[in-house]
């Protein structure tokens, strides 16, 4: 049974997640909501921390809308060469996530290469797969993204269906201070009463010029949000699936925005096919049980039009940072695997 405390955690975890406040003391604006003290707010954020169920809070950005370029990856790895393989591809700068699934196709990863990328992204994967003996490889860009939400239920009183927006983003010309708030806000910050401030004071600009610009950023859709991220397994979400559908190329962004609709998928795409590789629609389905989340993946499959489907769960988890941009990193990797 839940105490007082864990109903208030949970509460607070699921706020972070939603709409962190933009404010000099965000902390203090949840504790008013919930009619609390800061201090209590901020004591369960860092007791949260310290046990690693709030992995990062910081700004998340659309990597594309930087001029990064991107795709899922499927590398198809001899069992006796996973671990050296592993080594290899998550050395590169540009992958954040990085899992042994089951299947042929067994390490998964993301890939991004800078704006600036003299090999490109198709020669960075030819590359890796030389340099990882991989027996074979697919390449699975976004052809159409009908959401990216990570925002795990932990209070449970989350609808099963929720509305996704379609948001028409400005457009905007990145001006050199853009640039460096991006550089500072993609790390995590300090649970403390002003996280902004040391920011604030090495920019040396004042807290209303800042919050405009991070509020210019979410407009173009540069920014996606501020948000914390948990650690979906410390959190108590210990079946998560990749589940892919084969469905009609012709019906796939209405099937997409009917899959994107279930609050339990955080992550929903459509992706090419290949002969080798029939699958379009991906969806991240988040549980608690393998059971639940079948269960949920059945609920989909009810009301989604697919040829077949497969959830691929993830037996090993090798990487998950978030790609830190504008650093030297990429440029250096290249130089050492260019020719």
């Amino acid at each position: 049974m839940l105490t007082m405390k864990d109903e208030l955690k949970d509460e607070i975890l699921s706020r972070i997640q939603k709409k962190f406040p933009l404010t000099p003391k965000p902390f203090e604006v949840i504790a008013n909501e919930l009619a609390i003290e800061e201090k209590e707010v901020l004591d369960i954020l860092r007791e949260q921390k310290e046990a690693n169920i709030i992995r990062q809070t910081s700004a998340i950005f659309d990597t594309k809308r930087l001029g990064y370029k991107s795709s899922l990856v499927a590398f198809k790895i001899p069992k006796d060469k996973i671990s050296d393989a592993v080594k290899i591809i998550n050395a590169h700068p540009g992958v954040s996530h990085n899992y042994e699934r089951n299947h042929d196709f067994n390490i998964w990863f993301t890939m991004a290469v800078a704006p600036d990328s003299e090999l490109g992204l198709e020669k960075t994967i030819e590359i890796l797969a030389k340099l990882t003996e991989a027996d074979d490889y697919i390449m699975l860009p976004t052809l159409k993204l009908f959401k990216i939400n990570v925002k795990l239920n932990t209070t449970g009183k989350d609808a099963k269906k929720e509305h996704v927006k379609k948001v028409k983003h400005k457009d905007i010309e990145l001006t050199p201070l853009h640039h460096e708030i991006i550089q500072r806000v993609q790390y995590d910050i300090d649970f403390v009463s002003e996280p902004f401030k040391p920011l604030i004071e090495e920019l040396d600009i004042s807290y209303e010029r800042f919050f405009e610009v991070l509020q210019e950023l979410q407009d173009a859709g540069v920014m996606r949000r501020f948000a914390s991220i948990l650690n979906h397994r410390k959190a108590g979400f210990n079946a998560n699936a990749m589940v892919v559908w084969d469905v009609d190329e012709e019906k796939g962004e209405a099937i997409g925005e009917k899959a994107a609709a279930f609050s339990a998928v955080s992550h929903c795409y459509l992706r090419p096919k290949y002969e080798n590789w029939p699958y379009n629609l991906f969806t991240m389905v988040h549980g608690k049980t393998t059971e639940e989340t079948n269960a949920i993946i059945d609920e989909m499959a009810k009301e989604i039009d697919s040829k077949e489907h497969m959830p691929l769960y993830s037996s090993r988890e090798f990487k998950k940072v978030r790609i830190e941009y504008f650093t030297p990193a990429f440029k250096e990797w290249e130089e050492r695997h260019n020719g």
